[in-house]
């Protein structure tokens, strides 16, 4: 008897860390948009409210999108919203774990030699790396398919977005450069201890992305990704222009059907790193 061919226009349950504003804002709409079920994790309430009830709102009426507030910081507050999250569709298929400090730079220009850097290094390690951890953790009961047919179907898969600073780095950027290297190991760990329940894992390495639009700020102001791009960005990649975040939704939304992909490391930053700073 032939294999059953599985149908790709089946909707997938995704939950989103860090998705209110910025690339995961992005994440959210084109998942969405996709004609899948999205439930958004955000630590703040007020992008969080904007996005899912005046963004997102058709999507929120049609009961296709959830939401919770969450804290990457607190393990115990992951795993209860995560529980909040199975129960909105009954399953998790994707989990993309976007949520993170996002700031590369140590504060108030410190530099490492500066011993008051050893707070922000534990939260970036918290939020960056154990936070990733955590939520993954969390979601694997609800994800798990061992035995799953991976020639007719991708299964479901985790994707981290880490960072092209964990290959190459400005100055005072350890603590966020860091935690982004660390994604990596996580990341290729997580693929060979998960592929016997079926789950893929892989790795999302966004270089410089224009965000300032994707927020309720931006939408007030009626900002574009246009209006951020500067000649230095036309200078610095090799694709002629600076990263918009929908470059990023594009290769999750690829990965989620990629079923022979697992435990990669994809750069998705306009060649920057292949060209030579003068």
């Amino acid at each position: 008897m032939l294999p059953v061919v599985e149908d790709h226009s089946v909707s997938k349950n995704v939950i989103i860390s860090g998705g209110a504003r910025g690339i995961g804002r992005t994440l959210s709409r084109s998942f969405l948009e996709a004609g899948h079920n999205v439930f958004i994790f955000d630590i703040d309430e007020e992008e969080l409210k904007h996005t899912t009830t005046v963004h997102l709102t058709e999507y929120l009426q049609d009961q296709r999108l959830g939401s919770a507030l969450c804290n990457l910081r607190d393990v115990q507050e992951i795993r209860k919203k995560v529980v909040e999250a199975a129960h909105f569709n009954n399953q998790i298929d994707v989990l993309i774990n976007n949520g993170g400090i996002a700031s590369p730079y140590w504060k108030d220009g410190k530099t490492m030699e500066d011993p008051a850097t050893i707070g922000e290094w534990q939260a970036y390690m918290d939020t960056n790396l154990t936070g990733p951890f955590a939520m993954s953790q969390a979601c694997i009961p609800y994800m798990k398919a061992p035995g799953a047919d991976q020639v007719n179907g991708a299964g479901p898969c985790i994707t981290h977005i880490g960072s092209f600073r964990a290959h190459q780095s400005d100055p005072n950027q350890e603590g966020y450069a860091s935690s982004k290297a660390g994604q990596l190991g996580l990341m290729h760990s997580m693929a060979i201890s998960l592929g016997h329940l079926g789950i893929r894992v892989n790795l999302i390495a966004p270089g410089r992305i224009k965000v300032a639009h994707e927020s309720r700020e931006g939408d007030e102001m009626g900002a574009d990704w246009e209006g951020q791009v500067s000649e230095k960005d036309i200078e610095d990649h090799p694709t002629n222009r600076a990263g918009r975040p929908k470059d990023i939704a594009d290769a999750a939304l690829y990965l989620v059907d990629a079923g022979f992909i697992t435990g990669q490391d994809i750069t998705v930053d306009g060649g920057a790193l292949r060209k030579k700073k003068s």
